[in-house]
Order: C-alpha cells, then sequence, then structure tokens
C-alpha cells in the first residue's frame, strides 16, 4: 500500500517569509539539469523548494524515508512523483513497475523515456532528503536518468550530503544551480522580516537581530527556536543578543541530537567530540589530537556528511565547525568524555606546537592543566609571544604557574618583569624583580653572569622609570659588560636605556645617535616593539630639537612598522599615537589631534583605565582649543580623578596640569590657579622636555595670578637651558610666554621681539598651538609686527595666518553654541516646536553660532580644520532641519535664539 502524503508538497508555508534573494538565483531553472538544496539541517532546504515551486501546475514531489532504500519501492513512488507532474503521461512504465516487471532502474527508466516521447511543458520533479538513499543501485538508477532526460524535465534534490549523481560534470557542463548553506543562510533584512512576522508585538532593533544572526549564522531553525522562545518568553531576546549561552539551548541541544548526532555511528561520534576541542582544524592537526592516520579521509565524510562543518575562507584544507554546532559538541564532550579532557587539551597543544601555532598551543597548554607543558611553551616560545604584542595571554598564562614552576625559571621571571614594563605597570616591575631573586634563592637557582646582565639591564629601565637617570645609566654599563653578545635583547634594551638616559640629561645628540643604533639592533635581531621604541625616543628627540617635520615623519615610519609586525594592540601604539596627537595639536590640526586620541583609548580600552591619562588630557586641551569648554570640564574630571588614584612621571602629571591650566585660564578661574601654584611640585632641573613643560606651567601660572617676578626668574632659567642644550621646541614655547611676561610687564619692544624670535622658530617646529593659547595678548604684538613690516616673507605669511586664526576665535567666543548652552536652550517653554525637535547634531550647532559669527564657509572649515565640502554638508543639514532659507535666515534664527537665552545679540 503506498502512502499519499509521501507525494505531497509541504503545505505549511503561512508563516514562511519570501525570500527575494532566492527566488531571483533559481529564475533560470528551466535551462538546468540539477537543482541541488545542499545543507546541514535546519536550514529550510525544503520550504525553500516548496515555496519556489508553490503553485507550479506541472511538479512532482518525493518525500523520501530510510525505506525507500528498496529499488522496487523508489522506483514506484519515483513514478507516481513524475506522472503526478506529467499528467499520467507514463501509466505503462508505472505498471511495470508495479508489477516488478524490470531488470533494473536503468532498464526501468529506460522504458519511461521511450512511452514519455517529447514534451515541451516544463515540469520540476523534487526528490526531498535525498541523503537518506544509500543504496548503490538507487544512485546509479538516477544518474542514468538525469544523463538522458528529456529538456523540459528540471530534477530538484534537497540533501544533507553531496548526492552521488555526477553534480561535477554538471557544474563543468553548467547544468546545475546549487543552493547550499552559505545561500540558505538568512541575512540581515530576512533575519528582519522573520523576526517582525513572528513576534507582531515587539519590533526589535536591528543590531539586537542582527547580532543573533551572526552568532547563529543565519542557522533558520535556530532562529525560530529563539523566535519562539521570544514568544514565550518576551524580554529574553536582548540577554540571547548579549550571547546566545545566555538562550535557553535545550531545544536547539535536542534538535542537533535527533537529527544530526544520533544519527551518526559511535566512531563517527568520538572523532566529533575530539575535534571539538579545536576552533579551526586540518588533517595533520587531527592526526595529532585523535592519533589516527585516516583523519583527512575522515574529514570528508564529516564534509559530505553535511555536519556542519565549514570550509576556512582563504585556507587550503582548514575547516572549523558551525557556532552553535561547535557549542553542541562540547556541551556533548563534557557529558560524554569527560575523562579525556585533559588529554586532549594536551594532545592540541602539542598539535598545535608542531603547526608553529604557539598561541594556540598555549590555550590548550593551559587546559590541559599541565604546568610542565605551560612551562615548556613559555620558555620556547613566550618571548617571541612578547616581542610580536601577545601580552596578556603570555602574562595570564606565568601568573597561573605555581611558585614551583615559575621561580626555578629565571627566564620566564624575566618575562614577567618584562610583561608589567612593556604594560607602563612601571611601579611593579622592582617589585617583581625582588621577589624574583628572592624565590629563586629559596629554589637554589644560580644566576649566570649572563642572567645577572638581563636582570640589570631590565633594572636599568626601571631605574630611569624612576627618573634616576645616574642609577640607570650605571646600571645599563654594569649589564653590557656582564652580557654576552648572544644575549641580543637585553643589549638592546640596556643601549636603549643609556640613550633614554643620554635624553633625559639633555645630551640629544647623543640620545638620538644612540637610539639610532638601538634601532638597527632590535630590527636586526627582530625585537620589534624595542624599534618600535627606539623610533618613537627618535621622534620626541627631534621634535625637542625643533624639527617637527622630521619628528612626525619618524611617527609616519614607526606607524608603518606597527602595521608590518602587527603590534597595533601594544600599548606602546598608543605612545606613538599619542605624541603624533601632541604634534598636531601644536600644529592646530585638532580634528587629527582627537582621532588619534580617540584611537589611543580603543587601544587602552583592554588595560586599566589609569594608562588612558594622555589621551584624556589631550582631548580636553583639543576641546578648550575649540572653545567647548563643558565638554573640556568632562574630560578634566575624569584625569584629575585618575591623577589622584594612581603614581604618574612627572611627563604624564604635567601635561594634565597644562591642560587643566589653559582650561582655568580659558575660564577666568583664579582661585583654582592660586591653588594649583601653592601644591604643585617643582623639578629639579630643567634639562629634558618634561621638566621644562612643568616649569613652563608654573611659569604661567605665576602670569595668571600676576607674580611677574618669580614668572621673569622662572623663564630666564627655562631658556638659559634651552640655549645650553638646544632644545628649541621648548624655546618656542617659552619665548611666547615671554612675550606675555613683557607685554604685561609694559614692554612692548621686548614682547614684539619675542614673538618675532618665535615666529622664526615656528618655521622649523611649526608650533602655532602655544601662541592660538595665549591669543589675547599675542593677537595685538603679531599685528604692531606686521604693520611694522618687520618680518620676512615666511614669517609675514605665518603671522597673517595666525592673526587670522586668532581673530576667528575672538569672534567664535561671542557665541559658543556648546552642549550646555543648547541643553538650557531647548528647555526654554517659548522655544519654537520646530527648533526642539529639530535633532541638530552638537557640531551643526556650533556651525550656527559660527555663521552668526559672520564667518564665511571657509573660516569654519578652517576653524574646525575640516573640508570646506564638509561644512556645506553641515550648513545644508541644518538648513534642512530648521527650515531655513539662507544664510541671512540662519543669522536671524542664531540672534533670536541668544536674545531667548537672556543674551544681548551683536
Amino acid at each position: 500500500m503506498w502512502i499519499p502524503s509521501k507525494l505531497n508538497r509541504p503545505a505549511r508555508l503561512h508563516n514562511a517569509i519570501l525570500r527575494s534573494r532566492l527566488l531571483e538565483a533559481l529564475a533560470h531553472a528551466p535551462f538546468y539539469k540539477l537543482v541541488l538544496f545542499r545543507s546541514p539541517a535546519g536550514y529550510g532546504k525544503t520550504t525553500m523548494a516548496a515555496q519556489w515551486l508553490n503553485n507550479h501546475p506541472n511538479l512532482g514531489w518525493f518525500n523520501i524515508d530510510e525505506s525507500d532504500n528498496d529499488a522496487f519501492r523508489f522506483a514506484n513512488y519515483f513514478l507516481q512523483a513524475f506522472n503526478k507532474a506529467t499528467n499520467d503521461a507514463c501509466p505503462n512504465t508505472q505498471a511495470l513497475a508495479e508489477r516488478r516487471q524490470f531488470a533494473s532502474l536503468t532498464s526501468l527508466f529506460s522504458e519511461l523515456f521511450a512511452e514519455f516521447g517529447f514534451n515541451d511543458t516544463q515540469t520540476y520533479l523534487v526528490l526531498d532528503d535525498y541523503h537518506l538513499i544509500t543504496n548503490d543501485e538507487i544512485h546509479e538508477g538516477l544518474r542514468f536518468f538525469l544523463k538522458h532526460m528529456p529538456d523540459n524535465i528540471t530534477l530538484v534534490v534537497t540533501s544533507r550530503t553531496h548526492p552521488p549523481l555526477n553534480t561535477a560534470n554538471l557544474r563543468v557542463r553548467d547544468l546545475l544551480i546549487e543552493v547550499d548553506n552559505a545561500l540558505l543562510a538568512f541575512d540581515k533584512e530576512e533575519t528582519e522580516r522573520f523576526f517582525h512576522k513572528r513576534i507582531t508585538d515587539n519590533r526589535y532593533q536591528a543590531d539586537i537581530l542582527e547580532t543573533i544572526r551572526t552568532q547563529v549564522e543565519g542557522w533558520a531553525s535556530a532562529l525560530q527556536l529563539i523566535a519562539l522562545h521570544a514568544q514565550q518568553f518576551p524580554g529574553t531576546l536582548e540577554n540571547s543578543a548579549v550571547s546566545i549561552a545566555n538562550f535557553n539551548q535545550d531545544h536547539i541541544w535536542d534538535y542537533l541530537a535527533e537529527e544530526v548526532f544520533d544519527q551518526l555511528t559511535p566512531e563517527l561520534q568520538t572523532f566529533l567530540l575530539q575535534c571539538s576541542v579545536l576552533d579551526m582544524f586540518n588533517a595533520e592537526l587531527i592526526t595529532e589530537l585523535t592519533g589516527r592516520d585516516d583523519a583527512l579521509a575522515m574529514l570528508d565524510s564529516l564534509n559530505r556528511f553535511g555536519l556542519f562543518l565549514h570550509p576556512m575562507e582563504g585556507a587550503d584544507n582548514w575547516f572549523r565547525f558551525h557556532n552553535l554546532f561547535a557549542e553542541f559538541l562540547r556541551h556533548q564532550r563534557y557529558t560524554q568524555i569527560p575523562g579525556q579532557r585533559s588529554q586532549l587539551h594536551y594532545n592540541a597543544a602539542k598539535a598545535w606546537l608542531k603547526q608553529q601555532r604557539p598561541q594556540a598551543a598555549l590555550i590548550h597548554a593551559q587546559k590541559s592543566g599541565d604546568q610542565i607543558l605551560v612551562s615548556q611553551v613559555l620558555s620556547e616560545h613566550g618571548w617571541d609571544m612578547f616581542n610580536h604584542g601577545e601580552l596578556q595571554i603570555v602574562e595570564s598564562a606565568i601568573n597561573n604557574l605555581s611558585d614551583d614552576v615559575l621561580f626555578v625559571s629565571p627566564r620566564l621571571c624575566l618575562l614577567r618583569a618584562w610583561l608589567a614594563q612593556s604594560q607602563h605597570r612601571y611601579n611593579q616591575v622592582l617589585d617583581l624583580i625582588l621577589e624574583a631573586e628572592e624565590k629563586m634563592a629559596a629554589h637554589n637557582i644560580e644566576l649566570s653572569d649572563a642572567q645577572i646582565g638581563e636582570f640589570k639591564a631590565l633594572s636599568a629601565q626601571v631605574a630611569i622609570n624612576q627618573d634616576n637617570p645616574a642609577l640607570a645609566l650605571e646600571t645599563a654599563e654594569f649589564a653590557l659588560q656582564q652580557l654576552p653578545h648572544s644575549s641580543f635583547r637585553s643589549r638592546i634594551v640596556a643601549t636603549s636605556v643609556i640613550g633614554e638616559v643620554y635624553h633625559v640629561i639633555g645630551e640629544l645628540d647623543k640620545a638620538f645617535e644612540t637610539m639610532q643604533k638601538t634601532e638597527v639592533m632590535a630590527r636586526e635581531d627582530g625585537v620589534y616593539h624595542q624599534a618600535l621604541w627606539a623610533i618613537l625616543q627618535q621622534s620626541e628627540i627631534q621634535l625637542a630639537r625643533g624639527y617637527g617635520q622630521t619628528a612626525f615623519e619618524l611617527l609616519n615610519k614607526a606607524e608603518r612598522l606597527i602595521k608590518e609586525q602587527h603590534l597595533q594592540q601594544l600599548p606602546l601604539h598608543e605612545f606613538m599615537l599619542r605624541i603624533k596627537a601632541q604634534i598636531l595639536w601644536c600644529w592646530n590640526r585638532l580634528d587629527e589631534a582627537e582621532q588619534c586620541a580617540h584611537l589611543g583609548l580603543e587601544i587602552m580600552a583592554p588595560f586599566e583605565d589609569s594608562k588612558s591619562l594622555h589621551c584624556y588630557s589631550m582631548l580636553a586641551r583639543i576641546a578648550i582649543s575649540r572653545g567647548e569648554l563643558d565638554k573640556a570640564a568632562r574630560y578634566l574630571d575624569t584625569c584629575n580623578q585618575l591623577k589622584a588614584n594612581n603614581r604618574y612621571h612627572i611627563d604624564w602629571r604635567a601635561n594634565v596640569d597644562l591642560s587643566n591650566l589653559l582650561y582655568w585660564q580659558a575660564t577666568h578661574n583664579q582661585p583654582a590657579i592660586e591653588q594649583w601654584l601653592n601644591a604643585c611640585e617643582e623639578p629639579r632641573s630643567a634639562v629634558n622636555h618634561f621638566q621644562q613643560l612643568q616649569w613652563r606651567n608654573i611659569a604661567r601660572a605665576t602670569l595668571l595670578v600676576g607674580d611677574l617676578e618669580r614668572a621673569e626668574d622662572i623663564l630666564t632659567r627655562l631658556q638659559a637651558q634651552t640655549s645650553k642644550l638646544k632644545l628649541i621646541a621648548d624655546k618656542n614655547r617659552n619665548l611666547v610666554l615671554e612675550a606675555v611676561l613683557a607685554d604685561k610687564q609694559n614692554q612692548p619692544q621686548k614682547a614684539q621681539q619675542s614673538i618675532h624670535e618665535a615666529l622664526s622658530l615656528t618655521n622649523s617646529t611649526g608650533m602655532i598651538g602655544n601662541f592660538l593659547s595665549n591669543a589675547e595678548t599675542v593677537s595685538p604684538l603679531i599685528k604692531a609686527l606686521i604693520n611694522d613690516k618687520k618680518l620676512a616673507e615666511l614669517e609675514m605669511h605665518r603671522a597673517q595666518n595666525l592673526l587670522q586664526l586668532m581673530t576667528n576665535k575672538e569672534r567664535v567666543r561671542s557665541v559658543h553654541f556648546d552642549e550646555e548652552f543648547v541643553q538650557k536652550l531647548l528647555t526654554l517653554p517659548d522655544l519654537p516646536e520646530l527648533i526642539r525637535t529639530s535633532p541638530l547634531t552638537q557640531r551643526e550647532w556650533q556651525v550656527l553660532g559660527l555663521i552668526y559669527a559672520g564667518l564665511s564657509n571657509d573660516q569654519i572649515a578652517a576653524e574646525f580644520d575640516v573640508a570646506p565640502t564638509t561644512i556645506k554638508t553641515h550648513i545644508r543639514n541644518l538648513y534642512q532641519k530648521m527650515g531655513l532659507d539662507n544664510r541671512q535666515h540662519a543669522i536671524k534664527t542664531a540672534e533670536h535664539l541668544i536674545q531667548l537665552m537672556g543674551f544681548t545679540a551683536h
């Protein structure tokens, strides 16, 4: 007796979404012999085929199950489906099949073709779940059918596996359409429609649905189960977006167990569970992991069986499991073979070592619980990983070692201390060295001369961090005496420290030469983070010498090294961005400086907040330069809190102090300046850029509170050092303050002379930020120099440019339209509703203020340091949102808003 439902197309399509993307891909199916829907379970093969062929008049459908492996049974169902599609075109052939009057399927299909004859009606014959067929006789018969069937027939096959139907030949002849899991996976737009159709009372945000889709890789069944769960338990969808682990996965696990895992032989099940230890794998890895010589054949089998195994893009014979299937296998492994866990991870670590992938090996070594293996991986590869910026994984592994394993290895003790040093935890380094020396002695570990030299090289670095250049120099020179030439890394460090000492004590020529030598040594020996450090030091030295453009070009060189050697996540990358931001601020390229600071914050995000002090300080300074004082105040709150709760080098503290002083200067906060002046630290000397900076901060503060005598004394001593040590950049900055001092002392000629000299130095340094920070005093002095025609051509151009920038800033100060102003404005009861509801960005409000201040488009672009086309876009958006017709209309509107706020319009 035949079962009628086995010949029916699935009818439950009422809740399916229309997938136009796939329907378009199938538009030319009549020109192809075979359409193959192939994917693992639950990707919607059958649903898609049914949707595509819905209401097609000439359709035969055969729902296959395991019992259809009998050739007689298969032939009868196949012919019934064929006759249903062709309006009973071949009753005689079907009668032969029912009476078993055929020698083979090949002979039966020959009779079929003879009876069918010629027909132009496009016909589709669907074999659903063909992966259940294992009978070679049926495969052979269908290969014959495909080869000789009439052109008006298209065979449609859905299968979880590669069917043995000569698909390669059909593919080459362009007679095959393949719809695999990559095509069947839901895209972003389909996922949104899918959920909105099922959960009509809640329009979920697109980013939540996209996160879920990405986690399940567009797998339709998982999306369906998540949607059902969200229907029953509203509010759970957001948790699933955070992590699919938050979703109740029992239903997914049950589905995968029933539809996939339980269908496999015990041997394949065990093989899959073992493979699931790895996130990605190839045959060599699997051979090492499992001890099987037939690993490649097993992987081919798994791939053909449609077991959620994905080839890696761009990788030859590398695979990974679908995200959810990988989680399912891990879940099964924990419950079914828990005793193999340690051995599998041990084998995986060894396998990755053979693949020259120590980072992956280290992860598995830790999971194996074998500390000796962890120590072995770290000893052999830890320094290479350190040199390539893989700091956190190495440090985590070292910190998990027991004392009996760690403190018998001087190499690992040294690496542990260097990890703290390289992540700016300078205050810990000496403690780690002392602890290592004490505990190694307790374990009877005697250091060789070379090992003593390596620890001394790091101790020299500690001394320079602690602002003790004399001890640093002595220790570094001792280290070089102890170290053999084979200890290249420590010799590089000791040489670098000597260069830093020269830099700190103001011997810039020696410092630069030594840092160049350090860079060459580091590059030759592949110690790239030390090469990066040497380049950054060279940049700072060149900046101090007054070679601003050369310093900037060295930073570009450092950036290339970072990209080439994949050092993007090193804290040194932030150091490079920090120097670049400082130079860009000095050059008044504020947008670029801001980008550097924000990128620096991204790099430092995995580390302690205290390491981001420089970035916040720079953002505050940029905001002050733009007149965004409310924003600057927020950044400074963060800076001052960090500064109060942590210990910092004087360079870091002085930079924050400068930003604070510029803010207090802009807000006329005399009490804050006086309070700072009473409590500030005074450096021992002024022979380097950070000591000069702090003394200049003190000079600025004394000028602001009117203590001109002390300011003059400080600036005189600073300039004596800049002349002696050729600190040109600091001399340039100091001259601006000297001009302010002379102006306050009613010495106009001396003030003009200082500004003139500062302008001359700016030809090489490019520094104009310090002029702009003192615009109120400097602007009249520059006007006088221009009027007196005392400037050379290049200096005249620089002076005119500065004057324009200062004039713009003075005009901008009349109307800030900053965040605080706008927030208060929007609360006014008599504010026009159009203004209240207009979604202006903060930049668009600022542009409105600048238009009111009378600036042209080009001047506004110069103010924000962006292209004029960008400003035109802002203005167009502003006009559209506020219903403005032209510039005059914008000016009148701004004037009205200012009056509403109680201010007098200008």
